[in-house]
Parts: C-alpha cells; structure tokens; sequence
C-alpha cells in the first residue's frame, strides 16, 4: 500500500485496507495495525518485510488479505510486543494471532 492509498482514504481507522471482501476472503487472512496502541517498535517490519512497513512512526501492514497460512505475518503478530497486530481468518473471522 502506497502513502497514495492512505491519503486517498483507502485505509480504515485501524490500519486495514478498506473495502476487501467476500471474493478475495476465500482462503485468505485479513491483517489489521491498531495504530493508537502500536509503538513503532519495527519488529513486524523486520519479521515480515513484505507484509509491514512503518509510516509516520507506526505499522501499516503492506498487504491484506494475505494468503491463508502466512507464517511471517503470524509470526509479526505474535511478536508484536502490545499486540497492535491483529490476524482473521478473513472467511471466518476467527483470531489466527496473535496467540492468546
């Protein structure tokens, strides 16, 4: 996702791109940055380059949906140390990670 993308509003207010859904959910997990609480630590970034970059200070996952079964985009959010990073089963909601 460009700095392009974000001015033009196509990310939500938790830092998920906006407007994704049903056909490309099948298989696919939905990547969210809760913006307020991450603290720009850069781990995700360095864990999953293709997946997150750090804009104005904080995450902004690069893609999403991301295909079901990402190791490194759990692996962001598991080591997330404020659990900014949320990953969804994005057909079922359910909580892939972090681990609770």
């Amino acid at each position: 996702m460009t700095d392009a993308a974000n001015e033009a509003g196509l990310l939500d207010g938790e830092g998920t791109v906006a407007g994704r859904e049903s056909s490309e959910s099948k298989g696919c997990w939905r990547v969210t940055v809760d913006r307020e609480v991450c603290i720009g630590s850069g781990i995700c970034v360095g864990i999953a380059p293709d997946h997150f970059d750090l804009r104005l200070g904080r995450s902004q996952p690069l893609t999403d949906p991301v295909p079901e079964g990402t190791p490194q985009v759990a692996d962001a959010a598991d080591n997330c140390p404020v659990e900014a990073i949320t990953v969804h089963d994005a057909a079922t909601g359910l909580v892939i990670a972090p681990d609770l």
